[in-house]
């Protein structure tokens, strides 16, 4: 791997660990003044057409009809649904117990390809998610839930759906027509995500709680956040690394964001950082060298190994 091509990556991974880590508490605050789906649906409209609007103005070509239809795809399962149960749970539930639930990524993608493609995850994959599972129990798990309250059953269903259509949508990614730009693919995903949270928005009567909520500036200052480094900066990172790298790799990020936002209870909510934290900390970081560290052709062992799986493991969609 060129040695230019390997910085942009590690530059991508750290965008995905440490912005979309921080945004559980950017969601916390902005749901003090903005109803969960007005929340997501001001987010992607905004950062969505922002993009769209500066690539267009500096030359990007208009997308294809077929484009649209992807991006509605990707955007609908992993935007729209996968950021939708985070948005709304958040209400209801500790973030630690919400970022375990959206932890359960990994694990569906690492499932997915064998219900589907019948292809079983490579031993040091398994072993990564179940060390990395193991972490997260020790981070967020029974002794947490204990001193916060167990999570709900609803928000717990919603996010189990979010994540596993977050999951699908990350190994459907690489076999859909998307523009050669990894911006403007982004950019229209969002759109796509936005104009499909005007549904629930409508459904569920948001407008009047929006244009009677009282707006603080920690709201504002935490929705402008939300757009710029947990949208444009953090998805356009994400988007781009499923093409450079395997979904295995890309999936990592769920066993760090928890550590993420764990340090910054710690920093803005006055919460500790206990042995347990710690020894958490190693374990999850062992399950992303683990996992990134396993070769390329052993991440997945295919059946039958015929051309046509070939070419598809050619593109990293095994």
């Amino acid at each position: 791997m060129p040695r230019s091509l390997r910085a942009r990556i590690l530059i991508a991974f750290a965008c995905v660990y440490v912005i979309w880590g921080s945004t559980y508490l950017g969601i916390h605050w902005a749901l003090e003044s903005f109803p969960p789906f007005s929340l997501g649906g001001i987010r992607f409209l905004i950062a969505g057409g922002a993009l769209f609007a500066i690539l267009r103005w500096r030359g990007a070509a208009l997308p294809t009809a077929a484009q649209w239809r992807s991006s509605l795809i990707l955007g609908g399962l992993m935007l729209f649904m996968g950021n939708a149960g985070v948005t709304w749970s958040s209400q209801h539930a500790p973030s630690g117990l919400v970022s375990l639930i959206v932890c359960t990524v990994p694990l569906w993608m690492a499932i997915l390809p064998f219900v589907l493609e019948h292809k079983t995850p490579a031993p040091a994959v398994i072993a990564g998610l179940a060390v990395g599972f193991a972490g997260i129990v020790m981070l967020v798990g029974p002794a947490a839930t204990r001193a916060s309250g167990a999570m709900p059953v609803v928000p717990a269903i919603v996010l189990t759906i979010g994540s596993l259509a977050w999951a699908y949508g990350s190994l459907q990614a690489p076999k859909l027509e998307m523009p050669a730009s990894k911006l403007m693919g982004a950019a229209m995903q969002m759109l796509c995500a936005g104009a499909l949270f005007t549904v629930p928005i409508v459904a569920t009567g948001e407008l009047p709680r929006l244009a009677a909520a009282t707006i603080t500036p920690r709201a504002v200052s935490a929705m402008l956040y939300l757009i710029v480094f947990g949208s444009i900066v953090g998805f356009t990172a994400y988007a781009w690394l499923l093409s450079a790298t395997t979904p295995a790799r890309v999936s990592t990020y769920a066993f760090v964001n928890p550590i993420v936002a764990v340090l910054l209870g710690w920093a803005f909510g006055g919460e500790a950082i206990t042995a347990r934290v710690i020894l958490s900390g190693a374990l999850i970081v062992g399950a992303v060298a683990l996992i990134t560290l396993a070769p390329a052709k052993a991440r997945s062992v295919a059946p039958k190994p015929v051309e046509h799986d070939l070419d598809r493991a050619g593109n990293r969609v095994a």
